[in-house]
């Protein structure tokens, strides 16, 4: 009977500094946590059949979209380049590798790549299951 609770301790004693060495390789950094919107507004969910469309954007030098909002919450990690997101009423803000962005709600905006390279982004949305999460101006 000791054997069998000899041999037990050891496995655990073994998976335990395994399972140590593992968590000494995994390393956590906190991105963003916020309640809000870039431009301040508080974050809305859909509220019917929840959907999350995730897509990747690449968009070349000195380009840049057309004046457009979002109906619903969009999300972007910005994985290479800068872009420069201009609001109605002329504010802008510019966000580059590594930032994420908590798009605007319900504003129209546009965005430019104002850096040397490929802009590269991971965008995702959250909308009412089946709807478009992009109004194009008029």
């Amino acid at each position: 009977m000791k054997r069998p609770i000899a041999a037990l301790l050891l496995c655990l004693a073994c998976l335990g500094s395994a399972m140590a060495e593992d968590v000494a390789t995994v390393k956590v950094m906190p991105v963003l946590t916020t309640t809000k919107t870039a431009i301040g507004q508080p974050l809305v969910l859909p509220t019917r059949n929840p959907q999350v469309v995730v897509t990747t954007m690449e968009i070349a030098p000195g380009a840049r979209l057309a004046r457009h909002m979002h109906p619903f919450a969009r999300y972007a990690y910005v994985l290479q380049g800068e872009v420069t997101v201009e609001y109605e009423g002329g504010q802008r803000q510019t966000f580059g590798a590594g930032d994420f962005i908590v798009e605007a709600i319900g504003a129209w905006h546009f965005g430019t790549n104002t850096g040397a390279v490929t802009l590269r982004l991971l965008v995702i949305d959250q909308v009412e299951a089946g709807k478009s999460n992009t109004i194009l101006a008029n």
